[in-house]
Formats: C-alpha cells, sequence, structure tokens
C-alpha cells in the first residue's frame, strides 16, 4: 500500500465477510508486539470468537481505502466495562462513556497515522450518539498505545485489571461542537 490519504479512508461496520482480513491483520500485530517484547496479546487473544462477536453486537469497526482495503480494526463499545468499574485510581467522571478494544492496524499501513485516524473517527462516533468521555486502556508495555493517547489528549486515569493481569486505563472528555 501507498502512503495513506486519510481523508480518503472509509469508516464503517465490520461485516462477517471481513472476518478472515481482520484475523490477519490482529495475527500480524500480535506478532509485532511479540517482537518488541510486549506481553500484549500473546495469549491468543484476540480469537476469531472475540472478533465475531464484536461483529454480531454491531462493535466492531474497520478503517478501509478507496478502493475497500481494510488497513485498520477495532471494536467500540457503548455498553460500558465491566472491568472499569473497579479502578485503581480514578475516572474523570462518572458520564456513561464508549470504549475502545482491539485495535490493531495492518502491517502496510504502519507509521502513516492510520491508528490515530481510527481513534478520531470512534471519538466521532461516539460524540455523534451524544457522549461525551471515551475511555481505553492498554498493557502497561504498549509503547504505540500509550504514544497514540498521549498525542490524542487521553488523560491516564489510573490501572484496572483483567484476567490476565492489570491495564493502564485512559480518559477523553469529547468536546461537543
Amino acid at each position: 500500500m501507498n502512503a495513506c490519504n486519510l481523508s480518503t479512508l472509509h469508516f464503517r461496520p465490520a461485516l462477517p465477510e471481513d472476518l478472515n482480513r481482520i484475523e490477519t491483520i490482529i495475527r500480524d500485530a500480535r506478532e509485532r508486539m511479540r517482537l518488541r517484547g510486549s506481553r500484549q496479546w500473546q495469549n491468543g487473544y484476540p480469537a476469531a470468537e472475540d472478533i465475531g462477536r464484536d461483529i454480531a453486537r454491531e462493535q466492531g469497526y474497520v478503517l478501509c481505502t478507496p478502493e475497500g482495503q481494510i488497513v485498520a480494526y477495532g471494536a467500540v463499545a457503548f455498553d460500558g466495562e465491566a472491568a472499569y468499574a473497579d479502578i485503581r485510581g480514578g475516572w474523570l467522571d462518572e458520564e456513561p462513556y464508549a470504549v475502545l478494544h482491539r485495535l490493531a492496524v495492518a502491517g502496510e499501513a504502519l507509521r502513516q497515522g492510520v491508528a490515530a485516524e481510527f481513534l478520531r473517527r470512534s471519538i466521532g462516533l461516539t460524540r455523534e450518539r451524544g457522549l461525551r468521555s471515551f475511555r481505553a486502556d492498554t498493557n502497561f508495555d504498549n509503547a504505540a498505545m500509550l504514544r497514540l493517547f498521549a498525542t490524542l489528549g487521553f488523560v491516564r486515569c489510573g490501572e484496572i485489571r483483567y484476567a490476565d493481569g492489570p491495564r493502564l486505563a485512559f480518559q477523553l472528555r469529547i468536546v461537543t461542537e
């Protein structure tokens, strides 16, 4: 893939027929994390079942080139996250929020701003739904996501815990226009 023109990318709900491409993107992202020494996603998560569940719940989204090639995948949920109820630290507010999970970018689209664009579009979707709060978490050793959150103005709120360990928790208050 040549350099991405971010403004021409299409953000849409993921479809069942996208599953193979999404699995490839996830598998490649998992390997890149492993090579960087990150422990995130090294236990088989997210699996095809997780992505399939995202799609069935209408929470999976993709970013595509004008030709239809998927270059990023993520889940954006609007029904909360159970693990966020028990935070070591504190959220900026207790308003309803959207949450990002499982963001991955295709190898050929790396370092072109695709992850940031996916997150901006997700935040826009959240704003369209009338929410003013966006939360996310990542492993302490996921340097790429930590940089992305800092770049987009997310505030580190503390630490949450999943069955496989702790995660750093972030929140962005969404400015309404």
